[in-house]
């Protein structure tokens, strides 16, 4: 088998597990009513579960660098997928609050290390030129589970139980981890690589500034879409195929607006299709707090937030032209990045929602973060010129 041989059934394999985390992280918020129910608790204290996965992200990110840095590409995407599997199942199987919470801490341990790695992986087989597009190919994965996996996810939870929509991407990831192996180039590890040197990453400003870029400004996106199935149950009257629908229509989305996203960022420089996600995030956060109890809306709200939230894609090829030789690290805490947003914007709007500022306050709750996503660009921007660095403002 040559190196580059099966690279595109390697990609597919890789697009898979993108979409085995897609449709666990995803349908957690989809399904949070129905445990939170289940369990007896109130849907913020629910939104705890949710935020121990993205804390696993956060954690597991470097963590998961510094063991993979000597690691064939092949060998430690595959095994980071089968954890990741064993992790989902063990959240469908186990009872308690406690366990479902730590099961899931742990299935976000290895989430930015496998899609840092993959996205990385099939940029560098593409031109520099469509880096952006190669990233893409494996982060459609994730949005692909929004049209598929994910309201397959919560139908089962509506119809059969909730612990199903995590014992389905469970599956989906041992597969994936499986066809890795089988069709994924067989290219040997880096036996010089110095895991250490990894952290350097997280010493470098201009990587450190994109991440708070993430951080901050994709939190307004998780503020609204953690407690849009929620709302949407508690404001409406809306029929039983409502919910999988406004799941469904999110996917095609965030389908669209990946590929959008990534035709952009090729076209207008990285810096400016961020500004240009961010202010189309701001928007769409707008219009869902207008839609709240309109089920019809709240629908259409769902498909326009992610055909917004397309800022993953100019950051991550941001990141790859200033993380230097530290790649790995860079990449996978970039997902880290975003799953900090997913415990801040859940954790910010579930404080508007405690306070009684009803279910709109996400919707504005988002507006807040994504503008302070913004001006953080804003000043990565000035760091750059300040420091000499030359910035993609083209």
């Amino acid at each position: 088998m040559t190196e580059h041989g099966n690279l595109r059934y390697a990609i597919l394999a890789l697009a898979l597990g993108a979409f085995a985390i897609g449709t666990s992280e995803f349908a957690a918020m989809g399904l949070l009513p129905y445990f939170a129910g289940d369990l007896g608790i109130t849907e913020p204290q629910a939104g705890h579960v949710i935020s121990a996965y993205a804390l696993g992200v956060v954690i597991g990110a470097p963590l998961t660098s510094i063991m993979g840095a000597r690691l064939p590409r092949r060998r430690y995407l595959a095994a980071l997928m089968a954890f990741y599997g064993v992790m989902n199942l063990a959240a469908a199987v186990l009872p308690g609050l406690a366990a479902l919470t730590g099961m899931r801490f742990l299935a976000g341990l290895p989430h930015g290390g496998f899609l840092g790695v993959a996205m990385l992986y099939a940029a560098d087989a593409l031109p520099r030129e469509h880096r952006a597009r190669g990233a893409a190919q494996v982060i459609m994965g994730l949005t692909v589970a929004n049209i598929v996996g994910v309201p397959l996810a919560g139908w089962l939870g509506q119809s059969v139980g909730w612990r199903w929509g995590f014992a389905l991407p469970g599956f989906i990831a041992l597969l994936s981890a499986w066809l890795i192996l089988k069709v994924a180039p067989r290219v040997g590890g880096n036996p010089d690589a110095r895991p250490w040197d990894e952290l350097q990453a997280l010493r470098n400003p201009r990587v450190l500034w994109l991440l708070a870029v993430g951080a901050i400004g994709f939190g307004g996106f998780f503020a609204v879409y953690a407690f849009l199935t929620a709302a949407m149950i508690a404001t409406t009257q809306a029929p039983a195929y409502a919910i999988p629908l406004a799941l469904g229509v999110f996917g095609v989305g965030g389908t669209l607006g990946t590929w959008v996203a990534g035709r952009l960022t090729e076209r207008v420089g990285q810096i400016r299709a961020a500004y240009i996600s961010l202010a189309a995030m701001a928007a769409t956060q707008g219009f869902a707090s207008l839609a709240v109890g309109n089920w019809q809306m709240m629908v259409l709200s769902s498909f326009l937030l992610a055909a917004g939230a397309g800022l993953v894609i100019p950051l991550q090829t941001r990141l790859m032209d200033v993380a230097g030789r530290a790649q790995n690290m860079a990449a996978a805490m970039n997902h880290a990045a975003f799953n900090a947003a997913n415990a801040l914007g859940p954790f910010l709007a579930g404080l508007a929602l405690t306070a009684g500022w009803g279910w709109a306050s996400s919707g504005y709750v988002g507006i807040a973060l994504t503008a302070a996503g913004a001006l953080v660009l804003t000043m990565a921007v000035w760091h750059d010129r300040a420091s000499g660095a030359v910035a993609d403002c083209a």
